[in-house]
């Protein structure tokens, strides 16, 4: 088994956190594990990739090479095309449709879904709304990594168990919400 994930967005989105919990859910899985992070301006508004290698074998580098990576989380639309040539041609793209308008010049919402839409494997889910709607608005990025979890490779509940142990200190009911909203992402990519 070998998954190469790049999670991207823009910083505040939560990104970290579905690194951190895909990272804990392969160590239970006897995964090994590389991961490196680029924070780019880590506060609210700056870009953020993380390169993620799961394996069942040893893993001698931590860095993705272009055309290799199997899955790109994205939290927004573009960022998910600016990592596009590193995505294999079977890869996965699993991202929000929801764009983070941060610059002037971003490009229409329209022009973004065109470009996703002629990839092979894209799912592209508003995780904004359906985190208001479910009235979970701060958990938005576990409904991705919920719709993700199949290209992942990582079994669903290993992913809930994850969401336990890396939330736990927050209470029950934050812990709650990231489990329910993992299984709202989990259903709306079906």
């Amino acid at each position: 088994m070998k998954t190469d994930i790049i999670l991207c967005g823009v910083g505040g989105q939560g990104i970290l956190s579905i690194a951190t919990i895909i990272g804990e859910a392969a160590m239970k899985e006897n995964l090994y594990i590389k991961q490196s992070e680029v924070h780019g301006m880590s506060q609210r508004g700056g870009d953020v990739q993380s390169n993620l290698r799961l394996s069942s074998d040893p893993i001698h580098s931590d860095l993705i090479a272009l055309g290799s990576a199997d899955v790109i989380i994205s939290m927004e639309p573009m960022e998910a095309l600016r990592y596009l040539p590193y995505l294999s041609k079977t890869g996965w793209i699993i991202t929000s449709s929801t764009p983070y308008v941060n610059i002037p010049d971003y490009p229409a919402k329209d022009v973004l879904s065109a470009d996703l839409e002629v990839l092979p494997n894209v799912i592209s889910i508003d995780i904004e709304q359906l985190a208001k709607d479910n009235d979970i608005p701060r958990s938005a990025n576990m409904i991705l990594l919920g719709a993700a979890q199949k290209a992942l490779g990582i079994e669903f509940s290993k992913l809930e168990d994850a969401v336990r142990r890396v939330f736990a200190r927050k209470g029950e009911e934050v812990v709650n919400a990231n489990v329910r909203a993992l299984g709202i992402g989990r259903e709306a990519q079906r």
